[in-house]
């Protein structure tokens, strides 16, 4: 089954990547690695899933703000590789921010759906290592950010 199969089984639809909006590249290939940079989580309507989780927002809220990141992780792992999600070898890793109180606690439980995702998408090369970090804040006050590493 090819990945673009599995997402429409899965009823994930992938947005357009989006440029950058700063001095940074949104993704770097150097030989078979695919760095991806921090991505928010922004729906496809537009809409990013902005506050402190333990403050202004649930775990649960969270944990849609991190499938919402990997959604756009994919997007740019998509526009990385001309479209073809099938010359992904291996999901490396993946960093999650979360934007927390200080006394929050569940900062993996927040990132955990961001590797269940990439786990059902890819199988067994989607199994990665992870770290889940707590901040006090996240550039345009978004919930989460994650970054990735993928071998392609």
């Amino acid at each position: 089954m090819t990945i673009e199969n599995k997402l429409k089984e899965l009823n994930i639809e992938l947005p357009n990547a989006p440029d950058p909006v700063g001095a940074y590249a949104a993704f770097k290939k150097i030989n078979n690695l695919l760095f991806i940079s921090g991505q928010l989580p922004i729906s496809s309507d537009g809409k990013m899933v902005k506050g402190k989780i333990g403050k202004d927002l649930t775990l649960e809220d969270g944990q849609k703000a991190s499938k919402l990141c990997v959604i756009n992780i994919l997007a740019q792992v998509k526009k990385a590789l001309s479209g073809d999600l099938n010359k992904v070898k291996n999901c490396i890793k993946i960093t999650g921010f979360v934007n927390s109180t200080d006394d929050f606690k569940d900062q993996p439980k927040v990132i955990n759906p961001a590797s269940e995702t990439l786990s059902t998408v890819f199988g067994v090369n989607g199994k990665h290592t992870r770290a889940a970090i707590s901040t006090n804040s996240l550039p345009l006050g978004a919930a989460v950010e994650i970054d990735a590493i993928f071998e392609i």
